[in-house]
């Protein structure tokens, strides 16, 4: 045998035995791999199972904060909407009872003045009547003719300035 021959078996053998070798090396990477892929598979089925349950928790957890200082604040302002209304409506109708107030005290003032200018006719037709019986002519100065509104009997007001 040939020492060349030899020495090129030698030299197969140490290639398949680094072969091997690698391929051994190769194998328990593979298997590493396997491992590590099977614990990421099973961290993100974990992650899968338990994260809409943290983000909902977060996100109930975030409304409570902010929507509820909100709502609290909405109640706020719709009482005191509701308070301006009821005062509003009281203003209204105290503005109401004041105008019909005054709208009374006119009605009764011009009563007032109207029963005021019959008492003055009525004294100067009896003062022109003294005078006729008396025998004076009424001067014409003292001729007039009516200038007052006819007599209104029937007003509530002319009770309450007689009584006045």
């Amino acid at each position: 045998m040939d020492d060349l021959a030899l020495e090129r078996v030698a030299q197969r053998l140490a290639d398949v035995r680094a072969a091997r070798l690698d391929a051994a090396r190769l194998d328990a990477a593979l298997e590493r791999s396997r491992g590590q892929l099977e614990s990421l598979a099973a961290a993100a089925a974990d992650l899968e199972a338990a994260l809409p349950a943290q983000v909902g928790a977060a996100v109930r957890e975030g409304l409570r904060a902010e929507v509820l200082p909100v709502g609290r604040h909405v109640a706020e302002i719709r009482g005191l909407v509701n308070h301006a209304i009821r005062r509003l409506e009281r203003i209204e109708s105290e503005l109401l009872a004041e105008r019909r107030a005054r709208v009374e005290d006119l009605a009764l003032l011009v009563d007032l003045v109207s029963a005021g200018w019959r008492a003055v006719d009525r004294r100067l037709e009896r003062l022109e009547g003294a005078q006729i019986l008396a025998g004076a002519e009424p001067r014409p100065e003292q001729r007039r003719e009516s200038t007052t509104p006819p007599r209104d009997t029937e007003s509530p007001h002319l009770e309450h300035a007689a009584a006045a």
